[in-house]
């Protein structure tokens, strides 16, 4: 069987409203191979969909049919390591996890940039799935269907402090309260930040960070969603964070901190949120992955 490793992703990174996105060290595992049949299974005990609907294999389908090759079946086992339904990538992971063992299994015929192509038509936005092929920092933009992208190094010391509720928020519900209309001050607002964004991270210039992140496309739509979520920004610049935000469509917020704090976090972050009855939060210190998505023959 083969192996495909896919990390999560922090999409928006705030101002960077479907364009900016991040790999991170937290990773969803899938084995493969064809077969004369549909066999799909987990080995960590989550239910998983084990028919067509199963999303790595509807995925998986996808580049067989772009190819013009026939899919007699496959045999997938899943570790899903990513929380689903947390703005962490979870479905993106499963999109480029099938479009990336299906291309191993045909003998590679798509090049990394038409498999992060094809990755966004089917996801729809690039900001997850792109990350999770090409890993680093990614900026991305769509033009006729194709994406352009760059993905970058971000400069050392930071990590980022995953704070996970125990509440799941589906991306359709998130989208669905968004302004269909922008001002021109919005737009101009949330353009320069996410310019900010980008090269402050690259740079290493991080106290730039806490005004680069702040948005007004989607976080202050989405934060009726997540309860709680002024308490755990506040905390986590009392904390010592350089910027705080909504991962993805949410419900989990993402601190950028320096290393030097992540002690502090990881002994006082949830202990502070549960003494304010925010309860049943977990906390990931993570690192940006710089690979992006792997295939191993296992």
């Amino acid at each position: 069987m083969i192996r495909i490793q896919v990390p999560a992703t922090s999409a928006n990174i705030g101002s960077g409203f479907d364009s900016l996105g991040i790999a991170l060290t937290l990773y969803n595992q899938v084995w493969m191979e064809e077969e004369d049949g549909i066999f799909i299974s987990s080995r960590d005990g989550l239910a998983v969909p084990t028919g067509e609907d199963n999303l790595i294999y509807w995925a998986a389908k996808q580049l067989y049919d772009e190819c013009g090759a026939k899919l007699p079946g496959l045999r997938i086992e899943q570790e899903s390591n990513i929380p689903m339904t947390r703005g962490l990538g979870s479905s993106s992971a499963c999109i480029v996890a099938g479009l990336l063992g299906a291309n191993r299994l045909l003998g590679n015929p798509f090049d990394q940039h038409e498999i992060v192509n094809l990755a966004n038509r089917i996801e729809g936005h690039p900001d997850n799935t792109t990350p999770a092929v090409l890993g680093g920092l990614v900026v991305s933009a769509v033009e006729n269907r194709r994406v352009y992208s760059v993905s970058v190094p971000i400069a050392p010391k930071i990590s980022f402090a995953v704070m996970i509720p125990p509440f799941e928020l589906k991306t359709e519900l998130a989208r669905s309260v968004l302004p269909q209309q922008i001002s021109r001050t919005d737009a101009v607002y949330n353009l320069s930040r996410s310019a900010l964004v980008t090269a402050s991270l690259f740079s290493g210039n991080f106290e730039n960070l806490r005004v680069a992140v702040q948005d007004t496309l989607h976080q202050p739509y989405r934060a009726q969603f997540i309860p709680g979520m002024e308490q755990v920004f506040r905390l986590s610049y009392e904390l010592g964070a350089y910027a705080t935000y909504i991962s993805g469509a949410g419900p989990s917020i993402i601190a950028i901190i320096p290393d030097r704090v992540v002690p502090d976090f990881e002994q006082y972050a949830i202990r502070r949120l549960e003494e304010k009855d925010i309860t049943g939060w977990q906390l990931k210190v993570l690192k940006s992955e710089s690979n992006g998505a792997s295939v191993f023959l296992d």
